[in-house]
């Protein structure tokens, strides 16, 4: 942690701590200001447009149905079930 003297750019709050070194003064955001700038920012999974479609898995050939992106290429489609093993074995 760095410690200093700062202001929130925010709520003009102090702000004596920080977990990086800043470059600047500008821009700097309490913990606060910088929670609820992030929940703002972040779009609900209901917001987010999906993409209907009839295309199959390409690991167990189940049906999918709606995804999160317009795929540009269906040969390497994979299924929420398929998706999270292999990324749970590639990790």
């Amino acid at each position: 942690m760095f410690e200093g003297n700062w202001t929130c750019s925010g709520c003009g709050g102090a702000i004596t701590s920080l977990p990086f070194e800043p470059r600047s003064t500008e821009g700097l955001l309490c913990r606060d200001c910088h929670g609820k700038k992030r929940a703002e920012s972040a779009a609900p999974a209901s917001d987010r447009p999906r993409f209907e479609g009839n295309w199959a898995c390409s690991s167990c050939n189940a049906a999918i149905t709606s995804l999160p992106f317009e795929p540009r290429d269906t040969g390497n489609l994979k299924c929420i079930d398929c998706f999270k093993r292999d990324k749970a074995a590639a990790g």
